[in-house]
């Protein structure tokens, strides 16, 4: 069975104490969903704030308040997100993580592949897919070949994309949870725009036919 999951890197969530957040998953990868608890959502925006972080600001100064640290994310002109998309085939245990540079907020170029196209997803890991007929195989890191690759049947891909805008969609509405209780006069702009910058709600249908 093929899972696919919006994950976000955790790193930038180290040592941060503005707001409650979650111990990260041991490879650093949190899948988003509507599922999350309130830690782990105080886990996510730390990583969102921390790596949008304001041109204007003083260097070596970080702001004193939750709600000025969310407002760092409205002054940006988009969101970046580390992390992107994670597939695991749990039949043979084999899981592609994102590779670094491609960000969840270009998770929809993988709808490139019904074009018969190979889209760059990322490197350290480098993932590679190539098209064999009404498959794509995808390697999780093709520049350190071994093992076995991932078979994703393109007749599944949009499927599995529409998953992923389920995720996002339930992450949205927990986002908005939070924030109105961490930074109450953002909490709408916030939402609006996580939604235009991550191109969350958007019909799948507007990418790609």
């Amino acid at each position: 069975m093929l899972i696919m999951e919006a994950v976000l890197e955790t790193y930038d969530a180290t040592d941060f104490a503005l707001w409650p957040v979650a111990d990260s998953p041991a490879d650093h990868l949190l899948a988003l969903s509507g599922r999350l608890s309130l830690r782990e959502i105080g886990t996510s925006m730390a990583v969102l704030t921390r790596y949008n972080k304001s041109n204007d600001e003083a260097p070596g100064r970080d702001p004193e308040t939750s709600t000025a640290q969310v407002s760092q994310l409205l002054t940006t002109d988009r969101v970046i997100a580390p992390g992107g998309i994670r597939i695991r085939e749990t039949s043979t245990g084999v899981t592609a993580p994102p590779g670094c540079c491609f960000g969840l907020e270009n998770w929809r170029d993988w709808l490139e592949l019904m074009n018969g196209e190979e889209p760059w997803l990322g490197h350290d890991p480098a993932p590679r897919t190539v098209h064999t007929g009404t498959t794509v195989r995808l390697w999780p890191d093709a520049e350190h070949p071994g093992g076995l690759p991932i078979e994703l049947p393109l007749a599944q891909l949009p499927h599995l994309l529409s998953s992923v805008q389920l995720q996002l969609v339930a992450f949205l509405a927990s986002v908005k949870e939070w924030a109105t209780r961490y930074a109450p006069p953002l909490a709408n702009a916030l939402v609006t725009k996580f939604d235009e910058d991550l191109a969350i709600t958007t019909s799948l249908r507007d990418n790609h036919s």
